[in-house]
């Protein structure tokens, strides 16, 4: 028996999600009889409440953004999941993990199942499959050299590129990119985080290309 506070049927109680649904079921094939049954408190939207996870993949995917994003993995870096989960806040069209095929995915706090995520052995294999979709590949930096992306026009169809934590992007990386873009930074610290740097860049993205009036409502 779930506590009272969790009977609330049908709208959001103080758990997270909604509880079972209240009253007849919806004739909607993209719902979750499981779902419907027992309440739905994944990290989602209310928009995809009581949705099938397909479902919602296959909603998503008719509303991707033109970018899509690429991150270096050859440390083990554990800023992996907070850029897959950034991307699937900002819509991206996929992301792509380069180098070790294993990444940790707490940060992604289970956001990949909504994304399609690819894994690529090297900077070679990723450049193709750029080339090969019609992506501009844009590098995320703050190595000399870099533009700045305060003042660049990002191409509408990208690939944005980031290095692991520290080392930043790898040669190969930084080769491979049509532009390396920096973030400006005016404290003491020598770089921010490449979770914090995706970010940075796909809002510069959608502040850019986006139609905003397809966001979802606050809350």
């Amino acid at each position: 028996m779930k506590p009272p506070d969790e009977q609330v049927t049908g709208r959001e109680t103080s758990a997270v999600g909604v509880g079972p649904w209240a009253g007849r079921w919806p004739d909607d094939d993209r719902l979750d009889p499981e779902l419907l049954a027992s309440g739905d408190r994944r990290n989602v939207v209310d928009a995809y409440r009581y949705w099938r996870h397909d479902a919602v993949v296959a909603d998503l995917d008719t509303r991707r953004h033109a970018f899509s994003v690429a991150i270096e993995n050859w440390q083990h870096d554990l800023n992996i999941g907070s850029v897959v989960r950034t991307a699937n806040a900002f819509l991206a069209r996929s992301v792509h993990v380069v180098g070790r095929r294993r990444w940790n995915r707490r940060g992604a706090m289970v956001t990949d199942r909504y994304q399609h995520v690819h894994h690529h052995r090297d900077v070679r294999g990723l450049s193709e499959w750029a080339s090969g979709a019609g992506l501009v590949m844009v590098g995320v930096d703050n190595q000399p050299g870099c533009l700045p992306l305060e003042t660049a026009t990002l191409p509408h169809a990208c690939l944005l590129v980031f290095g692991q934590e520290g080392p930043g992007l790898s040669p190969a990386a930084r080769s491979a990119c049509d532009t390396t873009l920096s973030i400006a930074q005016f404290g003491s610290t020598r770089s921010i985080n490449a979770g914090a740097a995706a970010a940075i860049a796909m809002h510069t993205w959608v502040r850019q290309h986006a139609d905003l009036s397809l966001a979802w409502p606050a809350g």
